[in-house]
């Protein structure tokens, strides 16, 4: 029998861990608008982080898990792992990326942090089911949010945004994808090796794009550039990659995912007080919605699942 405060301890670790995960995923773009300013490019940026990553996760995994944790059986698993990080961490990551070249970070955010949403959808399209009505609900007003968001009721705002809200949508298309291939390969061969897997795809493509195309290295650092590449590294991308995880372990995915709704407003508070981005009050209604469409939606998702729980309980008596 499972010691109550040896739970209530994991599980305040688990809240702790995701807190972290949100936090750090809401640093990135102001790293890399950061980095950005001092002539790196996209490229750069995208293939140096995942190289540096890379082995981080791996030994991470290793140390915590051991080695038998990487060499899962299940090869359709590991193909499907593959697919999902090019999709989201090479394609997905260079238009986020490229985005943030065009919009705020704070924008950014926001509108990545739509993609539970786009979950919903693809789940209705995989299983041909209608979602409910309050799950449209939802739905409807995440995208109020989303366009308040990115027109901001003013037309100049819709002109300057319009280009990166199009290339950041399109990657939480990929998170979304991401989000449903782990969700299921991961119940075969572990949440650990996914996303090795999938980091490792992910950075073999951006590797052979860049001896391809030859793009420009970032032969000169200043000191600046260590440390602001160094962050986006280190607390933008192996800390929360695996803090996040270990919280999903410790919470359960529906609690993770409510603790990650701090995450945009963190970013907005970050872009305000380095990068002196402003929202419009038509701006922040939209964040508003975005974010308490997202916790409807998670809401409305762990209340289902327990039903479904329930059901297969009592069919079972």
């Amino acid at each position: 029998m499972n010691n109550p405060s040896s739970v209530r301890g994991g599980q305040l670790l688990g809240l702790i861990l995701s807190m972290i995960g949100a936090v750090g995923f809401a640093s990135k773009g102001i790293f890399a608008k950061a980095l950005y300013a001092d002539g790196w490019s996209v490229e750069t940026v995208l293939l140096l982080r995942a190289l540096y990553a890379l082995p981080c996760i791996v030994a991470w995994t290793i140390f915590t898990q051991g080695c038998r944790t990487l060499t899962p059986a299940n090869k359709p698993a590991i193909a499907w792992a593959a697919f999902a990080g090019v999709t989201c961490y090479y394609f997905g990551a260079t238009w986020d990326f490229r985005a943030l070249h065009l919009i705020d970070a704070s924008v950014e955010r926001v509108l990545l942090f739509s993609y539970p949403s786009i979950v919903v959808i693809i789940d209705a399209v995989l299983y041909r089911r209608r979602p409910h009505g309050s799950m449209l609900g939802a739905l409807v007003i995440t995208y109020a949010g989303i366009l308040m968001v990115v027109t901001g009721l003013d037309l100049n705002i819709l002109h300057g945004n319009l280009a990166g809200a199009g290339l950041v949508l399109a990657a939480a298309v990929t998170s979304a994808i991401y989000y449903v291939t782990g969700d299921h390969c991961s119940r075969a061969i572990g949440s650990a090796a996914f996303t090795v897997y999938a980091f490792a795809a992910a950075t073999l493509s951006l590797t052979t794009e860049h001896l391809i195309r030859g793009t420009h290295w970032q032969t000169e650092w200043t000191t600046r550039d260590i440390a602001l590449f160094s962050g986006l590294v280190l607390f933008a991308t192996i800390i929360p990659i695996l803090a996040m995880a270990e919280g999903v372990r410790r919470l359960g995915a529906p609690r993770a995912s409510v603790v990650s709704t701090i995450g945009p407003p963190t970013t907005i508070l970050l872009g305000a007080w380095l990068l002196e981005e402003r929202l419009s009050a038509a701006q922040w209604v939209g964040v508003a919605l975005i974010v308490f469409g997202i916790l409807f939606l998670e809401t409305l998702r762990r209340a289902n699942a327990f039903s479904k729980r329930n059901a297969a309980r009592t069919n079972a008596r």
